[in-house]
């Protein structure tokens, strides 16, 4: 061994022997580390899985690389995590949550009309009418703005209690992805739908004697567990962990695709299931198998999308929070841990390395996309509610406007989004650093939201069917809208907040399932009858905002990473060094997460096998 190599490997061992002295020390000093890196980055009190600043150095990273490969490049390529792997079993779900939709309302509709039919004839010994026909028959003694009004009112407290439970789980969910990985919350997105599932098929099997109040207790596992809304928001961070900024709004578009796919031919399909057999119950039983199906599909053969040492990463950055809160913790403190919209905090970041701009920008993003993604998926009842009211759509009428309006949104974004980014952008360059939303982002997603609008008001004066699934083709457009904002919204926080962002935004959109469904159904109970449309009037009205709204976001705004390092790592201030100035040379003692290999690569040792 040349003497000069001995002499530094000797060296370095006694800098590995002091960098773990320096760690021990640091342990018992987290609380200092913990403020020092506060003073820097996005605000560290936004949620209690919150992660801190990264402290790896840029130099470190191969930008080339998706965000997993610098620690799982080295496994076959079926062990590699891909968007792919999660599509077709996030498109089987899809198909069962579109699938269940018009025969749930369907089911809702029997069940409460059989309970208003038989309070009339205790009223009225002289009232006669049809009994209620529970294997898909027309039911025409249903078709009362009583009736409607009754079911209107059930599904509000359904999505109420959904909404409100979701809206407590949504956060905490994806926190604990960043921390354990995608895959287990995944799966338990699906276990609380299972179970609602069961409790449908119950009631599906034995409509003549099932309380139909029940049913809220399927709705309040559903919500517990995080319901839809969840599962799309972690399918979003596995795709936020495989694919590089400039071709993330396709990858989400990719989900849409399949979330809209899903929505299209669910329905239909049902509503012949339900044809062919006489038998609404069946459509449950094949919908639960799907479910199942999704969830052993993501056990046994799905790879998780972050490695173990970045979960170990996000892990330890939440001990150092916890043990910093514990120590002050007192009645106050539980009262605001209680605090369900603390999650927002990260929508608007504090710090070196944030802006005015990015805080204003976050803020008008979220609005719009709690919107256009919210509103628009909490008022699809009412809308199935309305067709059947108005027109007589029974569950096969109702799945064909579904297949029509969601395979033209799907053509949309399976089409015209991915040309129109490749046409403008070109091909993707993995090296091109986040320098936030585009003026192509912003373009798309206020076409996006002019023709929601444009479609909702379609609805509006629509009074025969044909005009009204021509709106809704004109509404299925603004498709392409949901994933630009979900990439949009990526591309102003660090990769290390992604499953806390869009935990919020999953959060943004469960508060979204409250509020609109309660606020729509509450409108249409109370105009039914009347002016029946005034229902469209609002949701047209309230698009309209959103479009208003989308003119205020400003392009290439994004978080200065370089900048809040520099100020974690004490590097100097982010005001007093320029941005393209050379580093200080780092030193062999890093904060508590660096390792032995990033000492013998600073000082240009290669480890030997």
């Amino acid at each position: 061994m040349d003497p000069n190599e001995a002499a530094i490997e000797a060296e370095i061992e006694v800098d590995h022997t002091a960098l773990q002295q320096e760690q021990a020390a640091q342990h018992k000093r987290q609380g200092q580390v913990k403020a020092q890196l506060a003073k820097g980055g996005v605000d560290t009190e936004a949620d209690e899985g919150s992660p801190l600043l990264p402290q790896r150095s840029v130099e470190d990273e191969d930008p080339k690389q998706p965000q997993w490969s610098e620690d799982l490049s080295y496994l076959p390529w079926y062990q590699r995590p891909s968007i792919f792997w999660v599509m077709v079993p996030f498109f089987l779900m899809t198909l069962a949550f579109g699938g269940v939709l018009a025969p749930k309302v369907q089911l809702i509709t029997d069940l409460i009309c059989r309970e208003y039919l038989s309070e009339q004839e205790l009223m009225d010994p002289n009232f006669t009418t049809i009994p209620v026909d529970f294997n898909g028959g027309d039911n025409d003694q249903c078709r009362l703005p009583e009736v409607a009004s009754r079911v209107s009112l059930f599904t509000l407290w359904g999505s109420l209690i959904a909404g409100l439970l979701s809206a407590l789980s949504s956060p905490k969910l994806g926190a604990l992805s960043d921390r354990y990985g995608r895959k287990p919350m995944l799966i338990f997105t699906s276990i609380g739908t299972i179970a609602g599932e069961i409790i449908t098929i119950f009631a599906a099997t034995y409509p003549e004697t099932f309380p139909v109040w029940v049913l809220l207790v399927g709705y309040a596992l559903d919500g517990l567990t995080g319901s839809f809304i969840v599962a799309m928001a972690i399918a979003n961070s596995y795709a936020t962990d495989c694919t590089p900024p400039a071709t993330r709004n396709v990858a989400f578009g990719y989900f849409h695709i399949c979330l809209f796919l899903g929505i299209a031919l669910g329905p239909i399909a049902a509503g012949y299931l339900v044809k062919a057999t006489g038998k609404v119950v069946i459509v449950f039983y094949i919908l639960t198998a799907v479910h199942t199906f999704f969830v052993l599909f993501i056990a046994l053969a799905v790879p998780e999308s972050l490695s173990k040492k970045r979960q170990m990463q996000a892990r330890e950055k939440h001990e150092i929070k916890k043990t910093e809160t514990g120590a002050s913790s007192d009645w106050i403190q539980s009262l605001r841990a209680l605090n369900i919209l603390e999650p927002l905090k990260i929508f608007w970041p504090t710090g070196p390395g944030s802006s005015p701009g990015l805080r204003w920008n976050l803020v008008v993003l979220a609005a719009v996309d709690t919107i256009c993604f919210g509103v628009a998926m909490g008022s699809m009842t009412v809308t199935l509610i309305y067709v059947k009211y108005e027109f007589g759509w029974q569950t096969f009428e109702q799945g064909r406007f579904m297949t029509i309006v969601n395979s033209s949104r799907v053509f949309c974004l399976i089409a015209i989004l991915p040309l129109l980014t490749r046409l403008i952008r070109g091909k993707a360059d993995p090296a091109k650093k986040n320098t936030g939303s585009d003026s192509f982002d912003l373009t798309v997603i206020r076409i996006a939201v002019f023709f929601d609008t444009l479609g909702y008001l379609g609805y509006t004066l629509s009074r025969q069917g044909p005009p009204f699934i021509l709106s809704g083709v004109l509404a299925a457009i603004g498709g392409i809208g949901p994933p630009t904002l979900q990439s949009a919204l990526t591309k102003h926080v660090p990769a290390e907040q992604t499953g806390q962002l869009l935990g919020a935004s999953g959060l943004l959109h469960a508060l979204a399932r409250v509020v609109a469904p309660t606020v729509f159904q509450a409108i249409f109970s109370s105009t039914v009858g009347k002016f029946t449309q005034t229902v469209f009037v609002c949701l047209t009205s309230t698009f309209g905002l959103a479009f208003v709204i989308s003119w205020f976001i400003r392009p290439n705004v994004y978080f200065h990473e370089e900048l809040a390092e520099d100020a974690a790592e004490g590097n100097g201030s982010a005001q007093g060094r320029p941005r393209h100035e050379e580093r200080a040379p780092t030193p062999i003692v890093q904060p508590m997460n660096d390792t032995y290999d990033a000492v013998l690569k600073r000082v240009g040792v290669r480890q030997r096998t």
